[in-house]
């Protein structure tokens, strides 16, 4: 008899046990999706993939940055002028020069090597003065159209830039983030309804050019 209730026990306990285990199993995987159910990349055009943030020090040359450009060795050769909308800049001795897509670092190197007969010493120092950040916002929003701006953005804060979601309309659980970048064009889906609720959930930061569609939601007729 002792044997028997000893087993009842047993099983009982175990079964606790098992349960206990498996609860706390369901509550990480819970945390887990919450965390990653922000962004989802689809292959809907060419070329998707995740999206990559480019560090501040691999800061990427755009139309529109204002660049100030010094030459310790050489001081009369210093400029301070803005990327025309053609990619270039007009240097003193040298002319015309593609500088879009580079990177400072990139420049300040092309730069010694194409002024390494006028310099004495071989540097040469590319600071980026101020930078336009434009995006395309457009869909469910209040005031659709072209975003400029001084600094980086979210996928958020540039829907709040156009006015903010058209809140009877807008479906913010799959806002679409198009970019077009190495010839070849890239679409996310973004859930920002999590990120407008105050929910873990990383900001989606964007690249300049980027095109911010908000659907409206579907609505039964």
């Amino acid at each position: 008899m002792k044997i028997y209730a000893t087993t009842i026990v047993d099983n009982i306990a175990g079964g606790f046990i098992r349960r206990t285990h498996l609860a706390r199993l369901m509550l990480g995987l819970m945390t887990l999706l919450a965390f990653a159910g922000c962004q989802t990349p689809e292959p809907k055009l060419k070329g998707a993939g995740a999206p990559s943030a480019n560090p501040p020090e691999a800061i990427t040359l755009r139309e529109g940055d204002v660049l100030k450009i010094t030459f310790p060795g050489a001081p009369n050769l210093d400029t301070t002028q803005a990327i025309r909308t053609d990619g270039k800049l007009v240097l003193p001795v040298v002319g015309e020069i593609a500088v879009a897509g580079m990177t400072p670092a990139e420049l300040e190197k092309d730069l010694i090597n194409r002024y390494s007969s006028q310099l004495l010493s071989k540097e040469v120092r590319v600071a980026v003065e101020s930078s336009s950040f434009v995006v395309y916002v457009t869909g469910a929003v209040l005031r659709p159209g072209k975003i400029s701006s001084n600094r980086s953005l979210s996928a958020l804060e540039a829907i709040m830039e156009a006015g903010g979601p058209d809140y009877d309309k807008a479906n913010l659980k799959a806002v679409k983030v198009i970019r077009h970048e190495d010839g070849q064009s890239k679409s996310y889906t973004v859930n920002l309804k999590l990120e407008m609720q105050g929910k873990p959930c990383a900001p989606f930061p964007l690249k300049p050019s980027d095109i911010i569609f908000v659907p409206e939601k579907f609505a039964w007729f």
